[in-house]
C-alpha cells in the first residue's frame, strides 16, 4: 500500500435544494454511497439545523464520509475518506454528486499518512 489511505474532499454547487435540505435522504444517500463503493457501515449520525442545513457522518470500518449542506446556496461540502487500499473513495463520492443533482462539482484527493501534503488539481467528478 503506497498511502495510509485516500481522501476525497468535493466541493457541490447548484444541488438541489429540497435534497439538501432533507436529512432523511441524505442520510439514506451516504450509507448507499458507502455501500456502493464495499465499505462497511459501522454508525450513521445525522443532524438538522433550523431553519436549513444538514451536516451528519456515516463511520464506515474504512473511516468515515461527511456532508455540511447549505441548501440556501444550494452547496454541500463532502468528504469521503477511506483507509487501506480496497475501497475507492471516488466511487462514494459520484453517487453522492449525483443523488444531490449537483450542477457543478470540484474534488480533490489527498493521500493521507505519506508525509507532506501535496494536494493535486481539482476536476470534476
Amino acid at each position: 500500500m503506497d498511502t495510509m489511505g485516500r481522501h476525497v474532499i468535493a466541493e457541490l454547487w447548484n444541488c438541489n435544494e429540497e435534497k439538501l435540505n432533507d436529512m432523511s435522504y441524505i442520510e439514506q444517500v451516504f450509507v448507499d454511497a458507502a455501500l456502493k463503493a464495499g465499505a462497511e457501515v459501522r454508525e450513521v449520525a445525522f443532524h438538522k439545523f433550523a431553519p436549513h442545513g444538514v451536516s451528519g457522518v456515516v463511520i464506515i470500518s474504512e473511516s468515515h464520509l461527511t456532508i455540511h449542506s447549505f441548501p440556501e446556496h444550494g452547496y454541500a461540502s463532502i468528504d469521503v475518506y477511506t483507509c487501506g487500499d480496497r475501497i475507492d473513495p471516488n466511487v462514494a463520492a459520484q453517487y453522492i454528486v449525483d443523488a444531490l443533482e449537483a450542477g457543478k462539482n470540484e474534488t480533490v484527493e489527498v493521500p493521507r499518512g505519506m508525509g507532506p501534503v501535496e494536494v493535486q488539481q481539482s476536476r470534476a467528478l
